[in-house]
């Protein structure tokens, strides 16, 4: 009885410890990488098992999985930062230029 009220009682302190730390630290999103490689490695494993029938095939598809889904992940991410790149040059471009009816002529305006 002894053994399993100790056993209890540092459970109880280590899942109290570990909840105060837990607060303290902010909560980071994960990458597009990162969500591209575990569906991917998930995937791999269960076609690679399947088709490899056994673990060996499992883990080798689910590597090669991992490994495209993270490349996919990352040409994602690529692809956004484009178009938000983009979009901000044609905010900029359309708010902060000056287009001249007769001359055809475009200005860029200087604000101070």
């Amino acid at each position: 009885m002894k053994k399993i009220f100790l056993s209890c009682s540092i459970l109880l302190a280590v899942l109290v410890a570990d909840t105060t730390h837990s607060v303290a630290q902010e909560k980071k999103k994960m990458s597009g990488q990162a969500k591209g490689a575990i569906i991917g490695g998930a995937g791999g494993a269960v076609v690679g098992g399947i088709v490899g029938h056994g673990v060996g095939g499992a883990l080798i598809g689910g590597a090669i999985g991992a490994g495209g889904g993270y490349i996919i992940g990352n040409e994602h991410r690529r692809h956004v930062a484009k178009k938000k790149r983009a979009a901000q040059r044609a905010y900029y471009r359309r708010h902060h230029t000056i287009t001249h009816p007769s001359k055809n002529v475009t200005v860029i305006r200087k604000h101070d």
